[in-house]
């Protein structure tokens, strides 16, 4: 009789312990394995190439969908056809909805860097031919002291023109059609090319490219036009 109040002592501790465990548990809460990771929004797009910069800079062109692209006028024909499946063959994550809707993102994020200079944003996206003329009005524009302020007011037409595979090397042309307003502006805030108050359409060619072979499933913008 004499050890139970001892044994009374380690049965109050254990009692305690358990309660602090379970106040823990509904604090802090348990791994179950189906925890919501942080998102990476880069996580299907890779790591940039060529050391370029952060994640954050890369393009997503790969399968995943964050919005339904513009509805494309026509189907597209029996060439154009041929050239995405000979590239699905190749690359089998290559899907062309989900190209087209990054191919939206793509344009909207190389237009947007460009008309506020950040060449930062603009490497990793662009391929070395596309990257030194874009570079080069950039530094054209800073040395005239002028800004440029471009709003895509809404995009009337995204499709897919051009497809193809050579050896390992993957191309896609899309036809972009959008309503913009560009305005050139001095430094002292006077408009030097465009109207803030009215938009025009612009039809531009864009095409993106990339190595099927490679590891990094990022698209590069390999070469502009304008229609």
């Amino acid at each position: 009789m004499g050890d139970f109040p001892h044994y009374f002592d380690i049965i109050l501790f254990a009692m305690v312990a358990a309660f602090l465990v379970l106040r823990l548990r509904s604090v802090l809460g348990r791994r179950t394995g189906q925890e919501r990771r942080r998102n990476n929004p880069f996580l299907r797009q890779a790591e940039p190439p060529r050391d370029q910069g952060p994640a954050d800079k890369v393009v997503p062109l790969g399968p995943r969908v964050a919005a339904p692209p513009p509805p494309a006028s026509e189907p597209p024909g029996d060439a154009v056809a041929a050239g995405l499946a000979s590239i699905h063959n190749a690359d089998p994550e290559f899907d062309p909805a989900h190209f087209v809707e990054g191919a939206r993102v793509a344009f909207e994020m190389i237009v947007a860097a460009f008309a506020a200079g950040d060449k930062a944003k603009l490497r990793p996206l662009l391929s070395d031919e596309v990257y030194r003329p874009f570079s080069a009005a950039i530094d054209e524009r800073n040395a005239a002291k002028e800004t440029l302020e471009t709003r895509i007011l809404g995009l009337k037409q995204l499709d897919i023109v051009e497809a193809q595979l050579a050896g390992s090397w993957a191309r896609v042309t899309l036809k972009i059609v959008s309503d913009q307003i560009n305005v050139i502006r001095a430094h002292d805030g006077s408009i030097v090319d465009g109207d803030p108050d009215h938009p025009i359409e612009k039809t531009d060619f864009w095409t993106f490219g990339r190595d099927t072979r490679s590891t990094d499933p990022n698209w590069a913008l390999v070469a502009t036009d304008s229609g």
